[in-house]
Parts: structure tokens; C-alpha cells; sequence
């Protein structure tokens, strides 16, 4: 994504609709949806860094990710996408974390 795409918007405008495009889009049948998707990221990296993380976790360290791009190199706009579209992902999470924790009380 770069400038040119938001001709007859604001920038900001272009990369909520390209980020509500990725994660409402054809990915929950590509990768299932978000909660399990990050949910089974948050066990491996659990097992790996010998703690235990949630899936918000992992929306909170793609995040910290792409603000890591953002920070060396040549920053793109393309981040700014991804890091809405997993702070959308990451509120899901949240939700679904609360939800289940309710449910089981």
C-alpha cells in the first residue's frame, strides 16, 4: 500500500478499509479464525519461551513487530495496515478470552 491508494480518502481512511479487507476477508478460511489462529501461535511460542502467553499476546507482539519495521530501514505503510488489522485481531481475542472465562465459571 503507499499514498496513491487513498486518491479520494484520507490515508488513514485507506488502511482501516485495506486492514478490514485482510482480516474479514478470505483469511479465516485461509488460516481459521483469529482465535485459534493466534491461540495455536500462543502455544508453540509458550513452549518455546517456557512461559505461558494467550492469544492477545500474540496480537501484542505482531504488533510490536511491525512498530520494530516501522522503527529501522525504510518504514511502509503496509505496517500501518497490519498493525490495525491486529489490533482488530487482538480485540476479538479479548473477547473471546473474556467470553470463555465467563462461561467456565
Amino acid at each position: 500500500m503507499d499514498s496513491a491508494n487513498a486518491v479520494n480518502g484520507t490515508v488513514r481512511e485507506a488502511i482501516l478499509d485495506e486492514a478490514k479487507n485482510a482480516v474479514c476477508g478470505d483469511r479465516d478460511h485461509q488460516y481459521g479464525s483469529p482465535e485459534d489462529n493466534f491461540d495455536q501461535i500462543a502455544r508453540f511460542w509458550s513452549l518455546y519461551l517456557h512461559t505461558d502467553l494467550t492469544s492477545c499476546d500474540v496480537a501484542n507482539m505482531m504488533i510490536l513487530f511491525k512498530l520494530a519495521r516501522n522503527m529501522t530501514g525504510n518504514p511502509k505503510l503496509d505496517n500501518w495496515v497490519d498493525i490495525a488489522g491486529y489490533a482488530a485481531c487482538g480485540a476479538d481475542c479479548q473477547c473471546y478470552l473474556k467470553n470463555k472465562k465467563g462461561a467456565t465459571k
